[in-house]
């Protein structure tokens, strides 16, 4: 189940995400949470160049340095999903937003902490970034996301009473 971050937002440095999170975000008009809820995002160029479009100034742009890392990644997961997490190891006190499953499961492999998409949306709403859900889960169903109803109505009985 995709949850908010379990760590206390303070102890998170560097939140990395993937594009998956910025197209998503922004095909339903909620690119400006990621700023409200973290003040700064990081990203990789790869995953910048698979956003295809300009990012705003609050997201920072880093290259992974061990690029041997990155490669080894890269044949387990899709070139973004490895970017992000490679990175994720040469900072301090990581936090991933990832969608993609095989990603997920990598960085739950090497114990990095992560959330999706849908995780940072109800953060949002527990943090008041957000008055419901509610609009957002709907918009969300009229893009290609792939997501369960169920899983939608769930969060929805749970955070937006």
């Amino acid at each position: 189940m995709l949850l908010p971050m379990s760590r206390e937002y303070q102890n998170i440095n560097t939140i990395i995400t993937d594009a998956s999170c910025f197209i998503l975000l922004e095909k339903i008009n909620g690119l400006d949470i990621l700023e409200k809820l973290y003040g700064t995002v990081t990203t990789t160029p790869e995953i910048a160049a698979e956003y295809g479009k300009r990012l705003p100034l609050w997201v920072n742009v880093n290259a992974v340095n061990n690029r041997d890392l990155l490669y080894t990644y890269a044949e387990l997961v899709d070139i973004g999903e490895a970017s992000a997490i490679a990175l994720a190891q040469e900072v301090t006190s990581p936090s991933l937003i990832l969608d993609d499953l095989k990603g997920r499961k990598l960085a739950q492999q090497l114990n990095l902490e992560f959330t999706g998409t849908i995780g940072v949306l109800v953060l949002a709403r527990q943090r008041k970034v957000i008055p419901l859900l509610l609009p957002y889960f709907e918009k969300i169903k009229s893009t290609n996301f792939r997501i369960s109803n169920d899983f939608l109505q769930t969060l929805l009985d749970k955070y937006d009473i």
